[in-house]
Formats: structure tokens, C-alpha cells, sequence
């Protein structure tokens, strides 16, 4: 994917990193990589349910301190809930262990 956003003029990824199938202590990380290694922004995006609220919010750009990054991931997602809150998880990357 990040030789994909170098070949194309415009393009636009969508990577949920958790869902609501089952409980998970740590997020995928790829979404993370692939922005890092396309010199991409990650858009934050969600639905929150509890409200009924749905959107587009800040965007990241990483920087390569990955703990410092998902902290502002974790303020963002702080309270948004989604539809099934006893499966969320906070957003943790094994490579923050």
C-alpha cells in the first residue's frame, strides 16, 4: 500500500484498526505503518454510537515515536463509544510494550 500512495495522484485508505467482534488488548498496527511509510496523514474517524454521532476528526502525522503519536490517538477516541462498549479496547500498538 505505500508504493500504492507513491504511483497515485490521489487515494484515499480506510483501515479500522479494532472492531466490535471480539475484545483485542492491542490494535493492528498497520494503519500506522503504511501512513509512516507513505509520508500519509492518518485520518480519525469514527462512529459513536451512544451519541449517534458519525465523522471525520484531526489527522495524525507521524513522526516515528509511535507512543507519542497514539497518545494523540487515545485523547482523541478518549470518549467516543461505539456500539458494543464492553468489546472496546484502548488504542494500544505491540510495538508500545
Amino acid at each position: 500500500m505505500a508504493e500504492k500512495f507513491e504511483t497515485c495522484d490521489y487515494l484515499v485508505l480506510a483501515v479500522p484498526p479494532e472492531g466490535t467482534r471480539s475484545k483485542v488488548d492491542l490494535w493492528k498496527s498497520g494503519f500506522y505503518h503504511i501512513a509512516s511509510q507513505s509520508g500519509v496523514p492518518i485520518g480519525l474517524a469514527y462512529l459513536d454510537y451512544q451519541r449517534k454521532l458519525s465523522g471525520l476528526g484531526m489527522f495524525v502525522i507521524p513522526s516515528g515515536n509511535i507512543t507519542e503519536d497514539m497518545n494523540k490517538i487515545r485523547a482523541f477516541y478518549r470518549n467516543i463509544r461505539g456500539k458494543h462498549p464492553e468489546l472496546e479496547s484502548e488504542p494500544r500498538l505491540q510495538e508500545e510494550t
